[in-house]
């Protein structure tokens, strides 16, 4: 990591929120980059027979990856049968459940198959749980305790596709002393900010009518804090003090589902529809550095040591000089793939949505494999990476005899 980065990471981890080391507060961990220290996911084999220190049943479907705070693991779910939406908790030492709260009944919109009623992941400040849920053509915010009990909910926007009804999928991101939801689509479009105290507004920012569900995430970059969101056929860049904008640049597609990420003075992200495009912006706003023609729809990139590597939709491992975009090497895995790329100290971590997740170096030489590891057959959730555990949201079977699971992964 360069000492620009470095200080740019501090910076970040002051400004964001008070947790305890070792948390994952957040979509993206609690530096909003999938780059966890090294130690934090220290075992690279698995299956269902090994390694696993507890395996727990979570109840309903969902695509939100687990949130760390202490010992509570939070997670977001939602039954179709009976269109209920929830967050619950499980203890991380043993992966009992400690409670389950149920945030709202009925309104479920009509989604896209491979899309759920609870794909945005929670977001914590070590004192409370914010989430966010669609539901009767709205969005709507709650704050709970780490006890479950709810504390305050808002409806926060409305949220209508009509084009392409594939849902709502953007994860909230916690900054200073605000909550930042975003929900874009093609006859609402809105970026918030939502005081944590109360929920109320404290700035919004309008956004074009087009359909999107990238997470809105904040980098000290540049010199500056800026809030960086992908799709509408740019990338944008707001003050997230205010929600005023800073600049935008033209690039990618219209929609994007992958999270922002950066290194030193770039900002790279992936997409989508209708074209496919990977690009890497100057975090000035001034252009485009470099771009390709790869696709990672749904997953991010992730940036380690001046490399960045990408895991595409057709299965296919990249590697980049973030600088130049050229490429160092690529190695074809197995397709589709939803998860994005976990980084732990040296190591990368890719699932695709079958299940398998292939282990390999973080380095620009060329593919080098540690493992290749199966749980259950989907998974689609972003594995978490805490004190040498790896946290992963998996199912097996299909249909009504599908079943969710947690796993904690690790040394008994």
């Amino acid at each position: 990591m360069s000492e620009r980065s470095f200080i740019s990471l501090v910076c970040l981890m002051l400004v964001c929120c008070e947790v305890q080391a070792g948390d994952w507060t957040q979509w993206r961990g609690p530096n909003h980059n999938n780059v966890a220290e090294a130690g934090q996911g220290g075992l690279i084999e698995w299956s269902e027979t090994k390694n696993v220190i507890w395996k727990v049943d979570v109840p309903g479907r969902g695509h939100a990856s687990p949130i760390i705070t202490g010992n509570t693991i939070v997670l977001c779910s939602a039954d179709d049968d009976g269109q209920t939406q929830s967050v619950m908790a499980f203890d991380r030492k043993q992966g009992n459940r400690l409670w389950l709260t149920q945030i709202s009944q009925g309104g479920f919109p009509v989604t896209h198959r491979k899309n759920t009623h609870a794909s945005p992941t929670a977001v914590t400040d070590g004192k409370h749980i914010y989430a966010t849920f669609c539901h009767h053509e709205k969005i709507e915010a709650v704050c709970l305790d780490l006890q479950g009990k709810i504390i305050w909910r808002k409806e926060v926007g409305r949220f209508r596709p009509k084009l392409y009804e594939y849902g709502y999928a953007s994860s909230p991101t916690i900054y200073k002393d605000k909550l930042i939801i975003s929900a874009d689509c093609d006859t609402v479009a809105w970026l918030k900010a939502l005081n944590l105290s109360d929920g109320s507004v404290a700035w919004e920012q309008k956004r074009e009518f087009m359909l999107n569900w990238s997470s809105p995430i904040v980098a000290s970059i540049a010199g500056r804090d800026q809030l960086l969101l992908s799709g509408t056929n740019k990338i944008a860049s707001y003050n997230p003090n205010n929600g005023e904008p800073l600049w935008s640049t033209p690039c990618l597609t219209m929609a994007t589902c992958g999270t922002c990420t950066w290194e030193d003075d770039l900002i790279f992200a992936s997409g989508g529809y209708p074209k496919a495009e990977t690009v890497a912006v100057k975090a000035d706003g001034s252009g485009v550095a470099w771009k390709n023609t790869v696709k990672c729809y749904e997953q991010s990139t992730v940036v380690s040591n001046g490399y960045l590597y990408a895991f595409s939709d057709a299965g296919i491992v990249h590697c980049w000089n973030a600088k130049t975009g050229e490429e160092m090497w690529k190695r074809r895995l197995s397709g589709p793939v939803s998860a994005s790329p976990l980084v732990v100290g040296d190591n990368i971590f890719a699932t695709n949505e079958a299940g398998t997740t292939w282990v390999f170096k973080a380095t620009p030489e060329k593919y080098e494999q540690l493992a290749e590891n199966q749980l259950g057959d989907s998974s689609f959730a972003s594995l978490v990476a805490v004190d040498g555990q790896l946290f992963i949201r998996a199912a097996s079977g299909d249909g009504a005899g599908r079943k969710e699971s947690l796993y904690c992964i690790g040394v008994k």
